[in-house]
């Protein structure tokens, strides 16, 4: 099994990109290929998937978008082939919330998923996203905010989610009152 690839990407296809390591294209199956571009070097998160008649790789420019890609293919009835629309059209932490508050309507936006597989997603994801949030989307709110709800006893797991939802415009006061209103809403 691969984790990742480092190459050139060659070409830029419709749903694919060909990756180029040590004298070999790899037709790898991305989300959105128009993300990477011709001629620069990347490291390609890869997931290959084996079949009797077929051997497919799919690739993801951050692991979080692999990781999410590979939880939502355990679902019942969700291969690649629908996943892939997923994460092209979704962000990592809208999907994951959408789920964690059993949103239905958001998850039925994506192509070929209906109300039963809606539902299935839900039954098999929820609360088992929390750990792909990237820490990254955490850090771009204010420390003060996370150090005042660390200080109302607040656990970093339970910040990360509710932080991601607060609108960062809003003034430090404004923003730890809507953090301790979703913290109720729950």
């Amino acid at each position: 099994m691969y984790s990742y690839i480092i190459g050139t990407v060659k070409e830029v296809i419709s749903n694919a990109i060909i990756l180029e390591n040590n004298g070999i294209g790899y037709f790898i199956n991305t989300p959105n290929p128009f993300a990477f571009e011709e001629n620069v070097e990347y490291k390609v998160y890869v997931y290959q998937q084996i079949k009797e008649d077929e051997h497919s790789l799919f690739g993801f420019k951050t692991r979080e978008e692999k990781e999410l890609f590979l939880k939502l293919i355990d679902v019942k009835g969700l291969g690649p082939k629908m996943a892939l629309p997923i994460i092209a059209t979704g962000s990592i932490s809208g999907i994951s919330d959408a789920i964690n508050r059993e949103n239905i309507l958001y998850l039925k936006k994506f192509p070929k998923i209906g109300e039963k597989l809606a539902k299935q997603i839900i039954l098999d994801l929820k609360g088992k996203l929390d750990i792909i949030v990237d820490d990254e989307m955490v850090k771009d709110t204010s420390e003060e905010l996370r150090e005042a709800l660390v200080g109302l006893g607040y656990k970093d797991k339970e910040i990360k989610n509710v932080i991601l939802k607060i609108d960062k415009s809003l003034s430090i006061e404004e923003q730890v009152k809507e953090a301790l209103k979703l913290f109720l809403s729950r």
